[in-house]
């Protein structure tokens, strides 16, 4: 059974201090890019934004659980790098990637790493108002509303060069599709405007915010209940790829931002589709208690068992079981729980990246890196803490 008190110690003792620990950059600022596999430290990789993004986001959120002065320290370091490096002083937004020397390596304006800022400045001015971090995060999301939005047929453009023009290649990262518009980056702008709502009750940030629920509740969901991945700028739908970690994570952001923006109507909405989109996430359930990572309709196509979507089912489940009094929500919870602690949760730190069907750990993938963040398993411990309490 998962307890309130044991989430706090993995978040203490697992996650966070491993960040602290391990991952600061003393000699040349901020946090080191990579720790792989083997857990060899890459002094020399590259700062990438998602990374400092998510680190700010976890300390800050974490300081609110925990006071801890030391938690503190980290979200104030990782702000004052992203605000001295990452930023675009001349043309706005944030830079993708830098070198170890803070030196720009990838200047294109993904919009899912706007989200991010946005996401992260918005927890950071929780925990230092004083801080310039409201008004950057502002700053940031009119420039999403001025580039990245498409007020013909709604919805936002996936990528665009420094000075916010039409690039060829948008995509997030290799193994995702080259769409220009795409449920992930749409789920994380969604993320970032509950949070900013949060701070910011403005009137075109609550309109917009409702419109995502609305868009992201309809056109982003399949007939089966799970997430609608890729689109072009039409609308068309471009793959019938299931994501089961999205579909889960999904499943309870959607509901979190519909109760934040205050709209009952769309909070009974969202809480009836969150538990559609459990059960379907749950279709990737393993008999050992890992979900799996990826299928078709036609049946599975990864059945590897990634940190990160287990950590989202942890929350996603345990909403689920809050939202509906169905005690299959918890067990289904205990069973991921039981499967991470046995698979996933390295004792000497963090979390392994994944493991095969039958347990076999992948070593070649990292530690800590640009994709490998405390942000999903984090963020899943403090709401563990929080959703337990009650």
């Amino acid at each position: 059974m998962i307890t309130k008190e044991e989430a706090l110690a993995v978040l203490n003792e697992n996650i966070l201090s491993f960040w602290q620990e391990k991952m600061v950059d003393e000699t040349r600022g901020g946090f080191y890019g990579r720790i792989d596999g083997q857990g060899q430290l890459h002094v020399d990789a590259d700062k990438a934004i998602i990374l400092n993004t998510r680190i700010l986001w976890t300390f800050s959120a974490a300081y609110r659980q925990t006071n801890d002065a030391a938690h503190l320290a980290i979200a104030d370091r990782a702000y004052d790098y992203l605000t001295s490096y990452f930023f675009d002083t001349e043309q706005g937004g944030v830079y993708w990637s830098l070198d170890c020397e803070g030196q720009v390596t990838e200047d294109k304006k993904q919009v899912y790493a706007q989200a991010f800022a946005i996401y992260a400045l918005s927890e950071y001015h929780q925990v230092s108002p004083q801080r310039d971090a409201l008004k950057l995060a502002q700053g940031l999301f009119q420039l999403l509303e001025q580039h990245s939005y498409d007020a013909s047929r709604n919805g936002y453009y996936e990528a665009f060069d420094r000075e916010w023009g039409v690039i060829d290649d948008v995509r997030l990262s290799e193994k995702d599709m080259n769409a220009t518009k795409t449920m992930n980056t749409h789920l994380h702008i969604l993320e970032a405007y509950t949070n900013l709502y949060r701070v910011w009750k403005d009137d075109q940030l609550g309109q917009r915010l409702k419109n995502l629920i609305e868009l992201m509740s309809s056109t982003f969901i399949s007939a089966s209940d799970h997430f609608n991945l890729f689109f072009d700028d039409d609308w068309t739908l471009l793959s019938d790829e299931i994501s089961y970690g999205h579909d889960i994570e999904g499943s309870w952001l959607l509901a979190e931002a519909a109760e934040v923006l205050g709209d009952d109507v769309l909070t009974e909405q969202t809480n009836l589709l969150a538990l559609k989109m459990a059960d379907a996430a749950m279709e990737g359930l393993d008999s050992d208690g890992g979900l799996m990572n990826e299928a078709s309709p036609h049946g599975l196509t990864d059945t590897d068992k990634h940190w990160w979507p287990q950590a989202e089912a942890l929350v996603g489940l345990v909403n689920a079981w809050q939202v509906s009094g169905k005690d299959n929500y918890l067990e289904q919870a205990n069973q991921i729980w039981t499967f991470t602690k046995a698979n996933i949760i390295d004792p000497s730190g963090e979390w392994f990246w994944r493991v095969k069907r039958q347990g076999e750990r992948v070593e070649s993938e990292d530690k800590a890196g640009p994709w490998k963040c405390p942000y999903h398993n984090g963020r899943a411990m403090l709401e563990l803490i929080h959703r337990l309490e009650k």
